[in-house]
């Protein structure tokens, strides 16, 4: 198989014009059945939320608890991956619906909206695994590649990136105001305190909403809606922690340093993006539960292109590789979890293997 530094010049200019050739056909062809299908999931989340919301009220009975609980983890799941993280991209701001827009769409979860599409949508997409730039490498707390100096502190990165995965949503609030920058004196405390209480503003929120208000209404099944609640945040925390794995981690994506950016083409970016993604195989429903982050790498090409329509161009990226004897790299849900586990395993420990 190619290596990217085999490719000549030309052939990345190549790359990048074709893959600016599937962006443009899919801008160009944007409408009804696109923001229909937007439409529709949303509709669906929200009556899920209200069933599972409603089933809740009397969750002191076994079979409603479970039922009520699976729809609400069902709803956050979809809320935060189909819906939020792809309208915060800027999806659907050409629907020019103030109702599915990003500058107006607030998620259910702990960390601000705008905070996160600083860190996610400037940082880590404009410097997709560049060593020192993208701070998604390990979340700032896990050695994930051999290229990241060891520490003996990442020797209990299994235990805390099981934590991690179970609390999600409050390690990318941590994660979002940016302590490790302070600490290195390139972020005042003013500023992060001025974020920070920002951060506290909307995690409070959520608190107040999932483990106060709703379990009060539920009157005598206060504490199993309580429960309830726990328990479809949990969840969703760990399948959106998992599906983000398994796009960014799994053996075989690549790390870049940052002299690399030095006049990067358009090109280069793309070949960067194919490099450093993995996809999950799956069905429809499937894709649609992951926010389409199955397919990450198309996503990582084209983070502002609608979701629903990456499994559309995915063959053609595919055949792309193919041709230019790229790595596309992509697999089963277990496969690609048993890779990232096992590279977090591997690397909590010294050496670069």
């Amino acid at each position: 198989m190619t290596t990217t530094e085999q490719l000549t010049e030309c052939d990345v200019d190549e790359l990048g014009r074709e893959l600016d050739q599937i962006r443009d056909e899919v801008m160009a062809t944007r409408g009804e059945s696109d923001a229909r299908y937007i439409r529709q999931v949303i509709a669906v989340q929200r009556g899920l939320e209200a069933g599972g919301r409603a089933l809740l009220l009397v969750s002191i009975l076994p079979p409603a608890w479970l039922a009520g609980t699976t729809a609400l983890a069902t709803a956050k799941i979809l809320e935060n991956m189909e819906i939020g993280h792809n309208v915060l991209h800027g999806q659907w701001d050409w629907m020019c619906d103030p109702k599915i827009h990003s500058a107006t769409w607030e998620w259910d979860f702990a960390t601000p909206a705008e905070a996160w599409k600083h860190s996610h949508n400037f940082v880590h997409h404009t410097y997709t695994n560049v060593l020192g730039k993208d701070r998604d490498i390990g979340y700032s707390a896990l050695r994930i590649h051999p290229e990241q100096p060891w520490h003996p502190v990442y020797l209990a990165q299994p235990f805390y990136n099981l934590a991690l995965a179970m609390f999600f949503e409050w390690g990318i609030t941590i994660y979002d105001v940016e302590l490790e920058r302070v600490l290195r004196g390139e972020k005042s405390w003013r500023e992060a305190l001025t974020q920070l209480r920002g951060v506290l503003g909307k995690a409070g929120r959520q608190v107040v909403k999932d483990y106060v208000a709703f379990p009060l209404l539920s009157g005598p099944s206060f504490l199993p809606t309580l429960l309830a609640n726990l328990t479809a945040n949990v969840i969703r925390n760990v399948w959106t922690h998992t599906i983000i794995f398994c796009g960014h981690f799994p053996d075989g994506t690549v790390v870049f340093t940052e002299d690399q950016l030095d006049g990067e083409t358009r090109g280069e970016w793309y070949l960067r993006q194919l490099s450093g993604s993995a996809n999950l195989e799956g069905g429809t429903l499937f894709h649609i539960m992951t926010g389409n982050l199955s397919h990450q790498i198309e996503h990582h090409l084209f983070p502002d292109l609608p979701s629903n329509r990456y499994a559309e161009i995915a063959p053609k990226v595919r055949a792309l590789c193919e041709r230019f004897g790229l790595p596309y790299n992509t697999g089963p849900l277990l496969q690609q979890t048993a890779s990232v586990w096992k590279r977090v395993l591997r690397l909590a420990l010294p050496g670069r293997s």
